[in-house]
């Protein structure tokens, strides 16, 4: 059933059908759950939606979400909720669709945001990105411009990635998948696979490690990655990023510049039809995973948290599941990621994005219910 039901307003701009949609928000069904932090509360928010991807929470309220069948909402600070108009094409198809939204660093000035999705080329389908400026009402995009394009485009509907963040130096990180085709991820002539770095208007940024080398992509700053649809950044500015696995072998990654993180020749997780992947779990010039999965969880949105509300967990990664229906906490020291605490077991399906809002808060998106949850500490959740 649709989030939508009743309809205040509909015009039209640019030929843009815009949508103001009447939205009174759920009960607060709130639950509380004992964690190594202590009693914190999980209180729903946001309830009805249809395969949420992403959600990017708003520094005066409220909060930005895609579903992946091409929709952008706006919701203001009191919930209440309008799609937004004027998104570029974007192709649905199998695993692509609407992605990740991430608004620029400068955004209460700019009003800029970062879309990434799947489009419709030519000869097949690929992941790009755009830049596009959110009217002050929330009702539309304007200055839509495409940063990025993935070469070349492929057929099927798998593996697209992907997730954007903007570094402290203004420089933007996307995150692609190998498209279902694992020998992508190796070659450097080609987009698929990689950890991609960009200037603000789209050019490859000047430092990235393969400019100058023969034949390869200068945008690409990592590769050897299967499918990242997790990336955070800490607060050293590195990136960390989070990929599926095939049948196990879902891993997080520590990504600098240069390194192969060695996918698909070498793999903690097998195929599906349990046959071994590539020559083992290890080789000469490339990566080990900082943490792995084996059966997998189907991992997607990475958050690396402040410390705000939860002292005790300053500096952990945060990883949403799929599968088994978790939140994996994984207590980090440094560079190594030494245990891992299951939050909420079973209590919520398919966890899709985990985000910190401003308040220090950590919010999440389950795509079983449609429902966008907010953790806070017990006493003032």
């Amino acid at each position: 059933m649709r989030l939508v039901r009743l309809f205040a307003v509909v015009s039209t701009l640019a030929g843009c059908a815009v949508i103001a949609a009447s939205y009174t928000p759920p009960p607060q069904a709130r639950e509380v759950f004992e964690t190594s932090a202590g009693p914190v509360s999980v209180t729903r928010i946001v309830a009805g939606l249809e395969q949420p991807w992403a959600v990017a929470p708003l520094p005066a309220g409220g909060a930005l979400i895609t579903e992946k069948d091409a929709r952008l909402w706006h919701f203001d600070a009191d919930w209440q909720q309008q799609e937004v108009a004027g998104l570029p094409a974007v192709e649905v198809s199998g695993q692509g669709g609407l992605l990740d939204v991430t608004l620029a660093r400068d955004f209460e000035t700019s009003r800029r945001i970062y879309l990434t999705f799947s489009e419709r080329a030519e000869d097949g389908l690929r992941t790009a990105m755009v830049t596009a400026m959110l009217s002050d009402d929330g009702a539309r995009l304007e200055d839509v411009r495409h940063l990025f394009r993935q070469e070349p485009a492929m057929s099927g509907g798998r593996h697209f990635g992907s997730r954007v963040l903007e570094a402290a130096d203004g420089t933007l990180f996307i995150t692609t998948g190998d498209r279902g085709e694992p020998r992508t991820a190796q070659n450097l002539n080609l987009h698929q696979g990689k950890v991609i770095r960009l200037l603000p208007d789209g050019a490859p940024a000047p430092d990235n490690p393969f400019i100058g080398t023969a034949g390869a992509q200068p945008e690409i700053w990592s590769y050897g990655h299967r499918n990242i649809q997790g990336a955070a950044l800490d607060d050293e500015g590195r990136l960390w990023t989070l990929s599926h696995g095939a049948r196990g072998g879902d891993e997080i990654n520590l990504a600098e510049a240069g390194k192969n993180y060695g996918w698909p020749v070498i793999s903690y997780g097998t195929h599906y039809s349990g046959a071994s992947i590539g020559e083992g779990t290890q080789k000469d010039g490339m990566e080990q995973p900082k943490w792995y999965w084996d059966p997998s969880i189907a991992p997607s949105g990475l958050l690396i948290h402040s410390g705000t509300a939860f002292p005790e967990w300053k500096g952990d990664l945060f990883a949403g599941a799929l599968k088994h229906d978790y939140i994996a906490r994984l207590d980090r020291e440094g560079d190594r990621i030494v245990g891992e605490e299951k939050l909420f077991e079973a209590s919520y399906t398919r966890i899709r994005d985990i985000v910190e809002a401003p308040d220090g808060t950590i919010w999440f998106l389950a795509v079983g219910d449609g429902g966008l949850y907010r953790i806070a500490p017990a006493e003032g959740g």
